[in-house]
């Protein structure tokens, strides 16, 4: 059975659906606020409107360092499908309460809901992943979790777009998005109704609610097996330069390219397609078995397809003073197919890269402490993922254009991928094995 055929089975569609859903209400939700914010709120209230959006990030962002040890707790202890469900209709009351602050236009209630949201996330996060090794063979886990990596970028790219979209339609952008992500919690806690029970493989845990020493438990259970713990910063590396890229791609086809903001949706798209071809590729690509083979491979496609990006050599367009581009101008010029060319096998790249990670974690974790080892994962990334931010921010600061930024994002990735490899020599074991060396 490939992994089209893992959405026939109970086992596996309830939990892919829950979490495509929940994916997409996240990023509906963030990406509402955002327009409001930069369009409406932040003049509302004599706000910067770039540092309120940053405020933002980071409010949903604290969760995954203030919760992900109680939450990897809470996954060993307690039978999973459980606490989905529970999560689920948590979520629906957080959208109502969304909803409040869409009505009212307020600022205050919005953001506490975005906290509230990053909340939900880093518990649903130890649960998503632990659950995949109880419901799905070996032989499977590998196409399953390509499945869910396919949908997650989709439903950040349709999150994305829906959010952006809804709340710019007047006067009433507030109310229809009240209703889109009170009906998208909704049918995701529907969804989760049908997922079969996971057993707790530590029912007796005691709960440490000393966020400090637990995270330091759960990285102690990341570092009893190298492979995994290395697997875990490769992983957290890949947020890192996917939040690089991801990040810049608006202001990149505005001051780059000189485009309007479709363009940059169309960029978002490539690189979503590209993530979601090479996640599913992987099964096929390893014949069903964990192959770490792949992780070098996507790690040179990083590397070769950002700095090609870097250095392409753009048109004159022409443009008169402030005019942008529009998709019937941009798609005129070879060089800019080859823009999202790149773009499309970045996110293919990635894809390889990080499949087999993911799936190595849930295979060699053990299972008696999995999801608090995941969890850890979860910290580890949201760490990643401020440095990104902090490190473009320095080197926007210091004067460094975006596409020499994506240079040093891909030379970097030569020096993690070396830094990993020389940890743990079997990532290239298998690396030249597959290349039949």
């Amino acid at each position: 059975m490939n992994q089209f055929g893992l959405l026939k089975h109970n086992r596996f569609l309830p939990i892919f659906c829950t979490q495509f859903l929940g994916a997409l209400n996240d990023n509906v939700f963030k990406n509402a606020i955002v327009i409001l914010i930069a369009f409406s709120l932040a003049d509302r209230i004599g706000a910067n409107a770039s540092i309120l959006v940053i405020v933002a990030a980071g409010i949903f962002i604290l969760p995954f360092f203030l919760f992900s040890a109680t939450a990897g707790q809470l996954a060993d202890k307690f039978e999973k499908s459980m606490l989905i469900r529970r999560i689920k209709i948590a979520e629906i009351i957080i959208m109502l309460t969304g909803s409040v602050g869409f009505y009212f236009m307020s600022a205050p209630i919005l953001l506490t809901v975005l906290f509230f949201m990053g909340t939900q996330s880093t518990l649903f996060g130890p649960l998503k992943y632990s659950i995949l090794p109880q419901h799905l063979s070996e032989d499977e886990l590998l196409g399953g979790n390509g499945m869910i990596q396919m949908g997650t970028y989709l439903a950040i790219l349709l999150g994305t777009i829906i959010g952006g979209v809804v709340i710019a339609i007047n006067p009433n952008g507030g109310l229809y998005v009240s209703m889109v992500i009170v009906f998208l919690a909704t049918v995701g806690w529907l969804a989760s109704r049908s997922i079969p029970e996971a057993a707790a493989p530590e029912p007796l845990l005691h709960i440490n609610w000393n966020i400090i020493t637990e995270i330091g438990k759960m990285l102690r259970f990341s570092r009893e097996d190298k492979t995994v713990f290395w697997a875990i910063i490769g992983i957290s590396w890949f947020w890192f330069y996917g939040a690089t890229f991801l990040s810049l791609v608006p202001t990149y086809t505005r001051d780059v390219l000189f485009a309007d903001e479709r363009i940059a949706t169309l960029m978002l798209t490539a690189f979503s397609i590209g993530i979601g071809t090479g996640s599913l590729m992987c099964e096929k690509l390893s014949h069903k078995h964990i192959n770490l083979g792949l992780v070098p491979i996507g790690a040179i496609g990083l590397t070769c397809f950002a700095t090609d990006l870097s250095f392409i050599s753009l048109p004159d367009m022409n443009l008169a003073e402030g005019e942008l581009m529009t998709a019937g101008m941009f798609l005129q010029h070879f060089n800019h197919w080859h823009v999202l060319l790149d773009l499309i096998m970045i996110g293919l790249s990635g894809g390889l890269y990080m499949v087999p990670l993911y799936a190595l974690v849930q295979q060699k974790s053990n299972p008696c402490h999995r999801s608090r080892i995941i969890a850890a994962n979860n910290i580890i990334n949201a760490l990643f993922m401020v440095v990104s931010a902090l490190l473009i921010i320095l080197l926007i600061t210091a004067g460094i254009d975006i596409p020499h930024i994506f240079f040093i994002v891909a030379v970097l990735n030569i020096l993690v991928m070396f830094i990993i490899s020389r940890n743990e020599p079997e990532f290239i074991r298998q690396f030249m094995k597959y290349a039949g060396f």
